[in-house]
C-alpha cells in the first residue's frame, strides 16, 4: 500500500496570492518561455529576491554586462 504524504510532512508552506495583471501576464510569460510551473517560477524568484536584498545590505552593487558591447550598467532596486 502506498501512503501519500501530506504537504506539512514534506515541509511545505501553501499560500494563496493575488498578483497584479501584470504579474499574472508576466508569470504565464515565464511559464511559456522557460516550462516551469507557477510554484517553480515563485520559488525561484524568492530565492532570487532574498539574495538581492542579502547583497545590497552589504553594499554590494549589482551589475548588467551587455554581452555584445560590454558595457556595464548598475541595477537600482527600490
Amino acid at each position: 500500500m502506498m501512503v501519500k504524504k501530506t504537504d506539512s510532512q514534506l515541509g511545505l508552506d501553501r499560500i494563496s496570492v493575488s498578483l497584479i495583471p501584470k504579474a499574472a501576464e508576466e508569470l504565464e510569460a515565464l511559464q511559456g518561455k522557460t516550462g516551469l510551473s507557477k510554484t517553480d517560477i515563485v520559488n525561484r524568484a524568492i530565492s532570487l529576491y532574498s539574495f538581492i536584498v542579502e547583497e545590497q545590505s552589504l553594499e554590494q552593487d549589482m551589475l548588467l554586462r551587455d554581452q555584445r558591447s560590454g558595457e556595464l550598467q548598475r541595477v537600482h532596486l527600490l
